[in-house]
């Protein structure tokens, strides 16, 4: 089937991996000579910087055409989620951060030794990178899919094959020379990139729609609703106050992916700054999203949209850029998606890569060779990036056959795993700093009791109905009193 992008659609996707090539070549001209420098620019990263690359670490290709979904189906209380976000990040920048930086941390898991010993550090390390490579290779499918139907109008595997290693050779552009200060001002392009898709979106289609009619037809349809003061609602304020702000502590102070950038900040004042910065650009970006998904109700209304492509899910986002997107727009739309894509992908190399070798090999390589210098583990940090580049690729090859042969929900599974994850990390951090409990004996069967926990109230093991907020919760809870017997 050929592809609907005209000359002026494949100008803006030239046009814009012109761009990559020229940005990732001028941000890896600075000569780095350590694994510290590489992992956290050695402290000199500006808060601005830091504030728009946590933004767009936040976000993902599943994130812009799902967001738009949730508006489109439900109404905006998804918003609350990032409300959350806010109070989470002032937990953070209270109770982490300065712990963080007291210890130098290059990675968050530092904290545990300094508490714990070494083995907890390695343990926590290794349940991060257990749940990034299966959680980031499966985001990597969904943003395949997405590039791959808008490009090649179909979803078959040597299309897939093409997408996946667009993304996978366009992030490491980023991270392998330049390291994370190179991954955090292509955030910055990346963040710029898919926010102005967006605002060119909700432009577009407002001046298509009788505006005049617009808020009377979300009113009456209860799109406009922004509290949940339901119990048992998704975002009702009860989860968002409990499970989903667990979630997001974890996600921003737990999470070596989004807290790699806060360690490479001058001091504590400046992470916790871009941290609060990052959370209060994030919530008008995703009200942008929000907001076309209300416009995409408005104009399907009266019309039955058949959201499938090959048998494939799609959100209303993806229908609307497939069928409907004017020439010229859908380029741009599309650069957006694979922006949004590119700027979750090259992120959790560098942070996967920091875990394993700051965490894991160099205390074993400094063990069996106290003078091993900084130009083998900068090397060595190298080849990380392109160890977890080859995984996350199969991991979403995995995705890709799986999808299709399977009736388990590996996808689902997959997206979620970090979520798992994060209840034993919290409860074992939690422990760290709030007590004077716990032991290094301790900490592998949190970090497990809280991922089994979160495991059998999935809805695929054992059939029980209960909210993923409470999952969190009931896990987090295992996993502290774990560590507190």
């Amino acid at each position: 089937m050929d592809s609907k992008f005209t000359s002026l659609d494949w100008s803006f996707f030239i046009a814009y991996f012109l761009l990559l090539a020229l940005t990732s070549y001028l941000f890896s001209r600075n000569k780095i000579s350590s694994s510290e420098e590489y992992f956290t620019a050695s402290n000199t990263m500006p808060i601005f910087a830091v504030a728009i690359s946590l933004l767009a670490t936040s976000q993902s290709a599943a994130t812009f055409l799902g967001v738009p979904e949730f508006a489109y189906s439900n109404n905006f209380t998804l918003i609350g989620f990032y409300f959350t976000s806010l109070l989470a990040v002032l937990f953070i920048a209270k109770f982490f951060v300065p712990r963080f930086y007291a210890i130098k941390a290059r990675t968050v898991y530092e904290l545990l030794e300094s508490r714990y010993g070494e083995s907890a550090k390695q343990q926590a390390g290794v349940m991060f990178l257990i749940g990034r490579i299966m959680a980031s290779g499966a985001r990597l499918y969904i943003a395949a899919l997405a590039i791959s139907m808008i490009l090649f109008l179909d979803i078959g595997f040597t299309h897939m094959l093409l997408s996946i290693s667009l993304l996978i050779f366009a992030s490491l552009a980023y991270t392998y020379f330049g390291g994370v200060r190179s991954v955090i001002y292509s955030d910055v392009i990346q963040a710029v990139t898919y926010v102005s898709a967006g605002l060119l979106v909700l432009f577009f289609l407002y001046s298509s729609l009788d505006t005049l009619n617009i808020m009377q037809i979300l009113q009456t349809h209860e799109k406009l609703t922004f509290i949940d003061s339901s119990l048992d609602g998704k975002f009702s304020i009860v989860g968002l106050l409990s499970g989903w702000l667990l979630l997001n502590i974890a996600a921003y102070g737990l999470d070596q992916d989004m807290t790699q950038r806060v360690l490479t900040c001058k001091n504590s004042n400046d992470a916790n700054t871009s941290l609060i910065l990052s959370i209060l650009l994030t919530i008008p970006v995703v009200l942008l999203f929000l907001s076309i998904g209300a416009l995409l109700f408005v104009h399907y209304q009266n019309l039955a949209v058949q959201q499938n492509f090959n048998g494939e899910k799609i959100t209303i986002f993806m229908y609307y850029i497939l069928n409907e997107m004017p020439e010229g727009i859908r380029g741009f739309v599309t650069v957006g998606a694979i922006a949004a894509a590119l700027s979750s992908t090259n992120s959790v190399l560098g942070a996967m890569a920091s875990v394993a070798i700051e965490d894991l090999y160099k205390p074993y390589k400094l063990q069996k060779a106290p003078n091993t210098d900084d130009a083998h583990f900068l090397n060595a940090s190298r080849v990380a990036v392109l160890l977890f580049a080859l995984l996350l690729f199969m991991m979403a090859i995995i995705s890709f056959f799986w999808q299709r042969y399977s009736d388990l929900p590996l996808i689902s599974f997959a997206l979620g795993v970090m979520a798992f994850a994060y209840t034993g990390l919290l409860g074992v951090f939690f422990s760290a700093i709030f007590t004077s409990r716990g032991s290094a004996s301790r900490v592998p069967f949190a970090l497990v009791g809280g991922f089994l926990t979160v495991l059998l109230l999935q809805p695929y093991t054992f059939g029980f109905q209960i909210g993923f907020a409470w999952q969190i919760t009931l896990g987090t809870l295992l996993a502290f009193v774990i560590m507190q017997i």
